[in-house]
């Protein structure tokens, strides 16, 4: 009896996490007035966010559409308390745009059904129990922040969303060529249908899978979906698409939606590992995230545009997650998780503060941006803590994920270690460097203040830090868990 009470509470926290956003996105889209969406948007966020950690208490697998284990937990967790954070922080900063005139309240309304749809479709994609259903769902994400991101209608906003939906267009075309050929290797083992799309029956008899097929497949889907991770040479549509839409919108894409297509890589690899005879999926996931960071290392030095930057720095803590999850094993995979967390966590909080300082200084050029400590302290010195824990430092929570990654990578393969480290030192030297100018020194620019909301920014940052100093017992647990699962 008490199995089965369990089972009901959990079936109703999954229905939740959908119905949630999908009627929040219909009421946003015809209710009138920007501080009744924005407060309705909040709430709504608030109440997934509810519903995911009682999926901490009873994770039952829910049906031929629908499932939970303890890998979709920690995304839909990390997913939905993000998403929360970020709808707070968004209030504040679309009013300063509504009151700026960039965005009209027909903006608004729109804007805020497009983020309950968001949240809708990563909600599913990270539940969904079919590859099917789960390609739909991320398509739908993408779709989505499409037209977010060129929701300011300018120019250079409408080359941005169009150029994310091209190359996503791409990404997602290459990603159910490989779901396809997963369908065709389950096929004779399993029989014709709905069936043979199941996740937890693929991963059953993925044994007696063809493995031929499902090397292509994965090939396919590590390109596909990798494009939505952002991983070089795949990456060209995030700067462009952090750059020009609204910071919310950046601060979603680097802490919820990477993340998303990242999972759907994980379900995929794990499916390899289970066919003995298929071949390793690790070593591409190992070279495209090794590349990915080094690249994105460089580019940091490039950069003219604040949010440009750090877009690339999300393209290097990807590259950096990959590589971990590419090399596999207890720790690595262990390690992963950790730093996929620490980085969603990080730098939502990074582009938080970012989105004000642009507001205040009325510029997201670098040049135009200095003594940020002395002009906006608050501001200033978040966003330093926020650049220092992105780069590393102790004693924060990606220092420890960053070290457990490269002392396993050196227990394991040191030339590989000493490339990672290489890269992750370009790195740390260019945001140092950027830090120290905008930061310090005397101040530039509008001394102006707008209204902001700094409780998501320091909560965040508070949870880093948090992180570094002392990981909970049963957080450790899951986490282990969850990395052997992954093989």
């Amino acid at each position: 009896m008490s199995e089965l009470l369990l089972s009901e509470l959990a079936v109703q926290p999954v229905a939740a996490l959908l119905l949630i956003p999908g009627v929040s996105a219909i009421l946003l889209a015809v209710l009138p007035g920007y501080r009744l969406t924005a407060r309705l948007n909040v709430l709504s966020t608030l109440l997934t966010f509810l519903a995911s950690l009682s999926l901490l208490v009873a994770r039952p697998e829910v049906g031929g559409y629908l499932f939970v284990d303890d890998l979709n937990v920690v995304f839909v967790v990390l997913g939905t308390f993000v998403g929360f954070t970020t709808s707070a922080f968004s209030a504040s900063y679309i009013a300063h745009e509504l009151e700026i005139g960039r965005l009209t309240t027909a903006n608004l309304r729109f804007y805020h059904a497009m983020y309950q749809a968001l949240m809708f479709a990563m909600n599913l994609a990270l539940l969904a129990n079919n590859i099917g259903l789960m390609w739909v769902a991320v398509e739908l994400a993408t779709l989505t922040t499409v037209l977010m991101v060129g929701i300011y209608r300018t120019h250079e906003a409408l080359e941005a969303a169009w150029k994310y939906f091209i190359l996503g267009s791409v990404g997602i075309a290459l990603a159910l060529f490989g779901t396809i050929l997963v369908y065709m290797a389950a096929r004779p083992v399993i029989g014709e249908g709905h069936d043979a799309m199941v996740w937890t029956e693929l991963i059953d008899k993925a044994r007696d899978f063809n493995p031929e097929l499902l090397n292509v497949a994965f090939v396919f889907l590590m390109l596909g979906y990798g494009t939505k991770v952002g991983l070089a040479p795949l990456h060209a549509w995030l700067p462009d698409a952090h750059a020009e839409g609204p910071t919310p919108i950046s601060a979603v894409l680097s802490g919820l939606l990477l993340n998303v297509a990242l999972y759907a890589v994980l379900r995929f690899k794990m499916l390899l590992a289970a066919n003995p005879d298929a071949i390793s999926p690790g070593p591409l996931m190992v070279v495209l995230g090794l590349v990915s960071l080094i690249f994105a290392a460089f580019m940091l030095y490039r950069r003219r545009d604040i949010k440009r930057m750090f877009a690339y720095s999300s393209i290097e803590h990807m590259g950096l997650i990959t590589f971990a999850f590419g090399m596999g094993g207890p720790l690595a995979n262990f390690a992963g998780l950790l730093h996929m967390t620490m980085h969603s966590l990080t730098k939502s909080a990074i582009f938080f503060a970012v989105g004000h300082v642009a507001q205040v200084k009325g510029t997201q050029k670098l040049s135009e941006i200095r003594g940020l400590t002395e002009s906006h302290p608050v501001l200033g010195w978040g966003l330093v803590t926020g650049v220092v824990a992105i780069a590393g430092l102790p004693p924060l929570g990606i220092f420890m994920s960053e070290f457990l990654i490269v002392s396993s990578t050196f227990a394991r393969e040191p030339l590989l270690a000493v490339l990672l480290v290489f890269g992750l030192l370009v790195a740390f030297g260019a945001l140092i460097l950027r830090m120290s100018d905008i930061a310090f020194g005397k101040p530039t620019g509008s001394m102006a203040a707008v209204e902001s909301s700094y409780v998501p920014l320091f909560a965040h940052l508070a949870l880093v830090l948090a992180a570094g100093i002392y990981l909970p017992g049963p957080l450790v647990a899951w986490f282990q868990n969850v990395a052997r699962l992954l093989g």
